[in-house]
């Protein structure tokens, strides 16, 4: 598509553009290819893979701690991926970050309601808590800035909505690695720690977008 065609399409409203779903989702996906290998060099270099990770792999709260960012980082690649084609709206996939936050919440709320007094704020402070959100920070960096990049190539219309996705998908990503050498388990930690760390690509990406992200 021409550049004067898209200037068009978007003075008389927004319209989705045609035949570009595949070409967002390849530019993503890449991104996603080329920041892993970089996050997972940070995870070995700086932190490396719990001892017990073998025995770790039988616990509930183990693939919690792992997964509910994943389904965050999946719902965020979904947001970039649509939020990078102009006219093309988000539809449901900010509920998919949502979602798995609100079911942490409520296992920690569960879990903080049920444990003896004494060891709700341990169960919540951990201890690690001082660098778990700066850790998952630093493990998303790598695929949000690959991310960032590819949605400059793209034609965002919302730069803002587009950079908080591109936080989302990165910051799910890097929870998820993190998971790979934390110690803690507790839902309550989980809940505002982790939770904590992926919001800060999330907003970090609100804004860059309308810096980075202009055409």
């Amino acid at each position: 598509m021409k550049t004067d065609d898209l200037v068009s399409m978007l003075a008389n409203g927004e319209v989705a553009v045609p035949r570009g779903r595949r070409r967002a989702s390849y530019r993503i996906r890449l991104a996603v290819l080329l920041g892993l290998p970089f996050s997972f060099a940070i995870l070995f270099a700086a932190y490396g893979v719990r001892n017990d990770i073998v025995q770790a792999m039988f616990w509930p709260m183990f693939w919690v701690k792992v997964l509910f960012p994943l389904c965050i980082a999946a719902a965020g690649f979904v947001a970039a991926e649509r939020l990078g084609r102009p006219g093309v709206k988000p539809r449901h996939a900010w509920m998919g970050v949502a979602l798995p936050v609100l079911g942490v919440w409520g296992l920690a709320a569960i879990a903080w309601f049920t444990l003896p007094a004494d060891q709700r704020m341990p169960s919540l402070m951990g201890h690690s808590w001082r660098i778990c959100a700066a850790s998952i920070g630093l493990m998303a960096l790598p695929v949000f800035a690959a991310a960032l990049v590819a949605l400059k190539g793209m034609a965002p219309t919302r730069p803002a909505l587009a950079g908080a996705a591109a936080g989302a998908l990165a910051g799910g990503v890097g929870a998820s690695i993190y998971a790979l050498h934390c110690m803690e388990l507790t839902a309550p930690f989980l809940a505002v720690w982790y939770v904590s760390g992926i919001a800060v690509p999330v907003l970090v990406g609100a804004l860059l977008g309308p810096r980075l992200l202009r055409w």
